[in-house]
């Protein structure tokens, strides 16, 4: 039971973004907290190889607000010990570029919400400049909160995906499943033109090993069997989720609620992804959880290439 309310929070943390526009009772000011920094500790990133920097690394991160992140010091902490060459955030909650929040020498791209403020958004800082770069799949009614940005290289295309939560009650869980088969549409487009990762947080933890408690969770959003089944086709249409076809039998979460102990006891969910085409996933070197680093109810997740001009240079 434990495990269900730890997912409810994780809806509750959208459907609090709907109270943005809602009047609200006046109450007495309450003192600020003193700002928490965390910084990450080195063996929280450990080098995925023997020399990460040989290789072209991509990361995902929910932050759960942007800002909130960025103020604790553990986004910045957590990049400069990564490293990483592409960086895709999720849940930016954010309504105006924040440029220059990693230093110099990133292409920066953000995508906002359009109908609400302080919800949604995605955001992707890249070291190579991209050929292209799409914050739409071309659909009016997925287009409006910012969930996707499409960054596109010489020989591979890279997506950053905020997938919409089924909500509590399941109320969103209709328009989850028209999302899954348009978004599975506009990768089988892309993938016709050439091989892509997709990552982000799905919102979904596909099988019974991909959370904690899965017995008291099959009404629950992100495990619903619509959203699995989803999640199946999306995988049978020539895409593989990378960490699980390496770790086959292995129980790791990206995601544990804020509330109680839930991350200290382990008690979660793997909600985030890196999935790839099959024609691209031999040339995948490594595909990593950053289950430590702290600052967001969801942990960073990585996946390392090689750094060939053929695969990477515009």
């Amino acid at each position: 039971e434990e495990d269900e309310d730890d997912e409810d929070d994780d809806e509750q943390d959208e459907d609090d973004d709907d109270d943005h526009d809602q009047p609200k009772a006046k109450s007495k000011a309450k003192p600020k907290k003193a700002r928490v920094q965390i910084l990450i500790p080195d063996d929280a990133v450990k080098p995925i190889t023997d020399d990460d920097s040989k290789y072209f690394k991509i990361v995902s991160w929910n932050v759960n607000g942007l800002n909130a992140t960025l103020n604790k010091g553990a986004l910045v902490s957590y990049i400069e010990k990564e490293k990483p060459d592409v960086i895709f955030l999720q849940e930016t909650k954010i309504n105006e570029p924040l440029n220059g929040i990693l230093g110099s020498g990133w292409h920066e791209h953000f995508s906002f919400c359009r109908t609400k403020k302080g919800y949604s958004g995605t955001a992707c800082f890249s070291r190579v400049k991209p050929i292209s770069v799409t914050c739409e799949i071309g659909i009016s009614k997925h287009d409006q909160e910012g969930r996707v940005i499409t960054i596109e290289f010489q020989n591979f295309y890279a997506i950053g995906t905020y997938t919409p939560n089924a909500s509590q009650k399941l109320v969103r869980l209709k328009y989850k499943q028209e999302w899954d088969r348009d978004f599975l549409e506009y990768l089988k487009k892309l993938n016709s033109i050439k091989p892509l990762i997709w990552c982000g947080d799905l919102n979904v933890a596909h099988q019974e090993i991909d959370l904690k408690n899965p017995k008291t969770n099959t009404k629950t959003a992100g495990f619903t069997k619509e959203e699995r089944d989803d999640f199946t086709e999306i995988l049978s249409n020539g895409f593989v989720d990378v960490w699980r076809s390496r770790n086959p039998g292995v129980e790791q979460y990206t995601y544990w609620s804020a509330r109680g102990t839930a991350r200290q006891n382990n008690v979660g969910w793997r909600l985030d992804y890196f999935v790839a085409s099959e024609q691209l996933v031999p040339q995948v070197i490594d595909c990593f959880v950053r289950q430590f680093v702290l600052g967001s109810d969801h942990c960073p997740i990585g996946l390392i290439l090689p750094r060939t001009q053929d695969l990477i240079a515009n």
